[in-house]
């Protein structure tokens, strides 16, 4: 369903629980910066009304699964670290060359968050799938769905924008880039490590 090329090891399952407090601020933190790029596409495409009522939504959902993110960690005795660089969306982001095409811009950022959400659903379902923690197993299985949702919402509008055809081969490129970096990661606990 997600088109993914690559599957996460089981292995990394081991790499995230043994660095949980890492982990969950990473994923705080995740969850942050994709409700900022939601409330930035609404900054820089406000006359979308359409896209804005549904980046609006996205960025409060996303605000507040950092909001339950952070409960865990506080009922777990974590304290939330700081933010650290998400090398793994920074290097999607530059995939896509620059281009001073408005239109083409943007379906190049929906196309990333697309990929950013389809992983995210395939790493917590491959993390609620092997831990023993049922809290966060269960927690990580309802992220799920809603990353499921963002993935298709994402792609979904880069295909309103943009002819289909050009759309799903800058889609099915993107994707081959993405599971030639995922290949050397798994060996960090963070959400896309």
């Amino acid at each position: 369903m997600l088109g993914l090329q690559f599957e996460t090891e089981t292995s990394w399952v081991e790499v995230a629980t043994s660095g949980l407090e890492q982990l969950l601020t990473d994923h705080a933190f995740a969850e942050q910066k994709a409700a900022s790029n939601a409330v930035s596409i609404i900054i820089n495409y406000s006359e979308e009304t359409a896209l804005v009522k549904d980046m609006s939504d996205i960025a409060i959902e996303e605000m507040e699964h950092f909001r339950m993110v952070h409960n865990i960690m506080i009922e777990k005795g974590m304290v939330l670290g700081k933010a650290t660089k998400n090398d793994y969306a920074l290097q999607l982001q530059k995939f896509f060359p620059h281009t001073g095409n408005r239109t083409e811009a943007l379906v190049h950022r929906l196309l990333v968050a697309a990929l950013i959400e389809a992983r995210s659903c395939e790493r917590f379902k491959v993390f609620a799938d092997n831990m023993q923690d049922e809290q966060l197993a269960t927690f990580y299985r309802d992220l799920m769905i809603s990353e499921a949702n963002h993935y298709t919402l994402f792609l979904g509008y880069a295909r309103k924008y943009m002819d289909r055809e050009v759309v799903d081969k800058k889609w099915h490129d993107l994707l081959a880039f993405e599971a030639a970096m995922m290949k050397s990661r798994g060996t960090v606990a963070k959400v896309h490590g």
